[in-house]
């Protein structure tokens, strides 16, 4: 579908962003369900997104958590299938979310002459750098920082509840403890606190 810049605007401007991202703990719970389902599968073909769409998300995804020495990326984990099932079902979602994902062709368009993941690693570096809230804010790239920003959280919550992402987090759970002796002398130490 070819969407022009007024149409992307367009589209993220008619739901509040906030709002189309918020996620309840059941939903996460569910999606995550269905995600370790469907990775069981020969191949995962999307509910909700196009083609398209779906490549930008996995890229997006694994450019947000890549692979590193101690786990693998954000699609390794099954966060664009997570993302997939948290959009099907949810109208106010879906529409920020597809506005997001043509916000981010529609400026490497503009940019580049070709889309977000048509782009060279340089020049998506430089688009998400523009949206990443670490530099001032050009007033042009506030749907697209909006975007990126509740994108982020969502792949963040895909990783690090998925089983992958609890063991990069080392988590050991709920462990009972017979007796507690209290805090460490050298982690007190490390705070400050003796």
């Amino acid at each position: 579908m070819d969407i022009n810049r007024r149409r992307v605007l367009q589209l993220l401007g008619s739901a509040p962003l906030a709002a189309g991202f918020v996620w309840t703990e059941a939903e996460v719970v569910e999606a995550q369900r269905r995600t370790q389902q469907a990775r069981t599968t020969a191949r995962f073909k999307p509910a909700f997104f196009s083609a398209p769409e779906y490549a930008t998300v996995v890229l997006l995804a694994d450019l947000i958590i890549p692979r590193d020495e101690r786990s693998g990326s954000a699609s390794d984990a099954g966060v664009p299938e997570f993302i997939d099932f948290m959009m099907v079902d949810q109208p106010t979602r879906q529409i920020p979310m597809r506005g997001g994902l043509a916000w981010l062709d529609a400026e490497c368009n503009a940019r580049f002459d070709r889309t977000f993941v048509a782009a060279t690693e340089a020049e998506r570096g430089k688009i998400l750098d523009d949206i990443s809230g670490l530099e001032p804010l050009e007033p042009a790239h506030s749907h697209g920082m909006e975007f990126f920003r509740s994108f982020r959280d969502l792949v963040a919550t895909g990783f690090w509840t998925s089983k992958m992402g609890i063991d990069d987090l080392q988590f050991m759970g709920n462990v009972f403890v017979r007796e507690f002796n209290g805090c460490p002398d050298e982690v007190l130490k490390k705070l400050e606190l003796i």
